[in-house]
């Protein structure tokens, strides 16, 4: 019996195999930084559901290896204090990179640029895991689907000055946000996600200047990363999260022929982790 738990900035799912089954439970966000009352009481919750479908009793789970890949965990304190407000004795706690990596990979050495609302990469090497990114779009986040909108409404606010040459995209954004001051009001109060939802507007006009820009930047961004994880040719590259295919054809040539399809989600991640806790039988 093995228990994870996926806990993103958005949705948290939890997941118990036992006796050939598999028991998966989805609820609301479970970020332990932005809310970490709330993200443990939905874990709780989510513990509670899975043993309840499996037809055992939530202190039955106590004593199994648990993993939780979790939104927000900034270190390892943050870690313990996060295992020790769950009803579970074995749980480990680390920040949700590694389960979508070995989600996405497997066993096999690799990197995963992570490209949803934020962005991070990473590269797996056996044991060996490193990441960078991810700082959220204050300090960071590049190439990801928020940073993407943002810096399409700073292009357009140049092209608003004539610093920059107005394309249909921006044109377009500026007219739609109701001019400079409507763009400005917009950026003051939008979430990563809202910022994130103009994303479409650069991923889908690729022959758009402003957007090209944009997608070769962020591009960029993804090569230099790969490259400094420690990359190789040989290996393989995933591309996971809501913008990521549109980079693909943008990827340098040997870059691009490295992708393939991630294996699994994060969650199969987190399983397969939580597996390598259980004791060998």
């Amino acid at each position: 019996m093995i228990l994870a738990v996926d806990g993103g900035g958005s949705t948290c799912r939890v997941a118990l195999e036992h006796a050939g089954s598999r028991h998966v439970v989805s609820l609301g966000a479970a970020n332990v930084t932005s809310d970490f009352d709330g993200a443990v009481a939905r874990i709780t919750e989510g513990i509670q559901a899975v043993s309840q479908a499996a037809g055992l009793s939530p202190e039955a789970l106590r004593a199994c290896p648990a993993y939780l890949g979790l939104a927000g965990v900034t270190g390892p304190a943050l870690a313990d204090t996060v295992a020790r407000a769950l009803p579970l004795n074995h749980a480990v706690v680390e920040e949700d990179r590694r389960a979508a990596v070995v989600g996405a990979l497997g066993r096999v050495t690799g990197c995963v640029a992570g490209l949803g609302t934020g962005s991070f990469l990473a590269r797996q090497d056996g044991d060996n895991f490193r990441s960078i990114g991810g700082y959220g779009l204050v300090l960071g986040d590049e190439a990801s689907a928020a940073w993407l909108g943002r810096e399409l409404l700073i292009y357009t606010l140049r092209a608003h000055d004539r610093l920059e040459a107005h394309t249909p995209v921006s044109k377009a954004l500026l007219d739609d946000l109701g001019g400079a001051p409507g763009v400005i009001a917009f950026a003051a109060s939008a979430t990563p996600e809202r910022f994130g939802q103009l994303a479409p507007r650069i991923t889908q006009a690729p022959d758009d200047p402003a957007a090209a820009l944009q997608m070769r930047r962020g591009t960029a961004y993804v090569a230099t990363g790969l490259n400094a994880l420690g990359w190789r040719p040989e290996e393989p590259i995933c591309l996971i999260g809501g913008v990521a295919g549109a980079y693909a054809d943008w990827l340098p040539k040997e870059m691009a022929e490295a992708l393939r399809p991630a294996e699994g989600s994060a969650l199969d991640g987190a399983l397969a982790l939580a597996r390598r806790l259980a004791p060998v039988a």
